[in-house]
């Protein structure tokens, strides 16, 4: 069971033995909010590396912003996961119409947190291409490899938005999502393409 800002205290290696251990959560929406935070962390280091950019502190000043609202939301989805577990196992006995407002509740918050991961990783992604393109040549191979990351972290949550809606793929947040990991890909391949140039 997850404890309340337990994930982030934790070192890396057990961060890893968590996602490794047989609870539900933390699960993969958790792992992609850190991924999306690794990947602006590489953005802002490029950034930093690169003193012949005029706007290289702007850069850093955004990929530290996506690092400070991304890495929290590993805690959130988590507790959000064991949420929506335990409202589906509500007591059958409680009156329809409370258990299904409940569960639509927890259900929608699942599926909110791992939307605004995907925002996070698609920002990552367009940063991460602007820094290939602008930052230094020597570290464009950190730049590539951080929107190859927050592309793979927009695609995961994206995927889990609908997962834990349990709803047709025309709800809004699910299209919301499908468009922002769309979006990160772009980026990603932009990022690739500048890198090469």
């Amino acid at each position: 069971m997850v404890v309340p800002g337990d994930l982030l205290s934790l070192s890396l290696s057990g961060f890893v033995d968590s996602l490794a251990a047989e609870d539900p959560a933390p699960g993969g929406g958790s792992a992609a909010a850190i991924v999306v935070a690794m990947a602006a962390a590489l953005c802002a280091k490029v950034a930093r590396a690169s003193p012949d950019w005029p706007d290289a502190r702007s850069a850093v000043a955004q990929a530290e912003r996506l690092r400070r609202r991304t890495a929290p939301l590993a805690q959130s989805d988590a507790e959000a996961y064991e949420e929506a577990l335990a409202a589906l196992h509500l007591p059958t006995e409680l009156e329809a119409e409370v258990r299904n407002m409940a569960l639509g509740q927890v259900l929608a918050r699942a599926a909110e947190i791992p939307l605004v991961i995907a925002e996070a990783a698609a920002d990552t992604a367009s940063l991460a291409a602007l820094v290939a393109d602008r930052g230094t040549p020597e570290r464009r191979g950190d730049a590539v490899a951080a929107a190859l990351l927050a592309e793979a972290a927009a695609k995961a949550t994206a995927d889990l938005v609908v997962r834990n809606l349990t709803v047709a793929p025309d709800d809004p947040r699910a299209i919301r999502a499908k468009s922002v990991a769309e979006t990160a890909s772009a980026c990603a391949r932009e990022a690739l393409a500048r890198a090469q140039t």
